[in-house]
């Protein structure tokens, strides 16, 4: 298999359904990520190439072919991570002007009980602890708004919900 080397090769083979936007942690994750893999992960996988390289036929050597593709991998994120981070929004927490937007937290009153969400790029999403993207449905919804609005948004199970908003911070 050819692995796409252009982004524009690599957005039409695995889509970009991502966007660029990412908090100053999720930046310093992918640096020190980028980091171990430059000075420890690689050198030990370009060592571990060259020792099994030295163990005879390369056809019919699977430990040199094992090696190859893991270094391979590497190499892949390393430039998955440096073009991530070539084009990476910093996002800054909480809202500036009193509307959601990419940053913000917003709290809402649903089916009666209040709920708080973060709203985050598509990258660091968790719904489970409230981090919902600007891109999912709810997150699209709630954004350009302000407290006391309400949106309504259309679940999975094609059921209404309105969320009424209390706060943005």
């Amino acid at each position: 298999m050819r692995i796409p080397k252009r982004n524009s090769e690599m957005h039409r083979k695995f889509g970009k359904d991502a966007d660029d936007f990412l908090s100053p942690e999720a930046i310093k994750k992918l640096q020190d990520d980028l980091r171990r893999l430059e000075e420890v992960s690689r050198p030990r996988a370009a060592e571990e190439l060259a020792r099994t390289r030295e163990m005879g036929d390369l056809s019919e050597n699977a430990a040199y072919s094992e090696a190859k593709g893991r270094l391979n991998g590497m190499l892949r994120r390393i430039h998955e991570i440096k073009e991530r981070l070539k084009t990476a929004v910093v996002v800054k927490r909480g809202s500036t002007d009193g509307r959601v937007g990419v940053g913000a937290t917003v709290v809402v009153r649903v089916n009666g009980k209040s709920k708080t969400y973060a709203i985050t790029g598509s990258a660091e999403t968790d719904p489970a602890s409230g981090r919902v993207s600007h891109l999912s449905p709810l997150g699209a919804a709630l954004r350009g708004h302000v407290a006391g609005d309400s949106v309504t948004v259309t679940a999975a199970n094609g059921k209404k919900v309105a969320y009424e908003i209390l706060e943005v911070r």
